[in-house]
């Protein structure tokens, strides 16, 4: 994988020096913006992440433009006196954010409306089962789960998926099982893990003022109607 380093007019290899300078000045940036707003007793517990996410890169697992989301988010948590880790594994699946605090746990999947090439001819229903996908697979791993999104993107969230799990009729089940077997099926998401999904709310992630508006699902779906087509 390649990226662009501006400052030197050529595309520089990720991983390498060059690259993961570039990569580790936009972190610390946003970390000098969040020191600016938030309280520097948390400041140890974001170089700790800081540290992490540089490893992570040096062995190209990450990008900077999905990496500086998740470090706001887990400022965020760390303010809400959670501890947390970026890109842990749990239950064998990669999570973005995962936090604890006491007998809590909280997971954070990011989405930001990627769509990759061989669904160029079918985005909107790509972006449906992906966001769906998240949801079912990942909430079970947590007391609470929250997709995450940046103010320039409406995330696709199939309405039936914004229900308390009680409220899911069988045919809905059906329908989003079969939209995600469409897309994902190694493994395939099951029956069961669909009737149980729940998204608890949404995290509206700012990355230029390196902040964090949580909304209510129905409520953040209220407001994202008005851009519907």
């Amino acid at each position: 994988m390649v990226s662009y380093d501006e400052s030197k007019g050529k595309r520089a290899e990720m991983g390498s020096k060059d690259s993961t300078e570039l990569f580790m000045k936009d972190i610390d940036t946003i970390i000098s913006k969040i020191k600016s707003k938030n309280n520097l007793k948390h400041l140890p517990s974001l170089i700790e992440l800081r540290n992490d996410l540089e490893k992570k890169y040096r062995e190209n697992k990450i990008k900077i433009n999905h990496s500086v989301m998740e470090l706001i988010c887990a400022a965020h948590l760390i303010e809400s006196g959670f501890s947390v880790q970026i890109e842990a594994a749990v239950n064998g699946i990669s999570v973005d954010v995962s936090a604890e605090k006491g007998l809590g746990s909280l997971m954070v999947e990011l989405e930001t409306g990627f769509v990759p090439p061989e669904n160029a001819v079918d985005p909107l229903n790509y972006l449906k089962a992906r966001v769906a996908s998240k949801i079912v697979r990942y909430s079970g791993y947590s007391s609470k789960f929250v997709l995450g999104t940046p103010p320039y993107y409406i995330l696709q969230i199939p309405p039936c998926l914004t229900k308390p799990p009680r409220f899911r009729t069988d045919e809905e089940i059906v329908s989003i099982k079969r939209l995600c077997d469409l897309y994902y099926t190694q493994p395939p998401v099951s029956v069961e893990e669909i009737r149980n999904a729940r998204l608890h709310s949404i995290y509206v992630v700012d990355v230029d003022k390196v902040n964090v508006k949580e909304w209510e699902v129905n409520e953040y779906l209220g407001k994202a109607s008005l851009w519907s087509i």
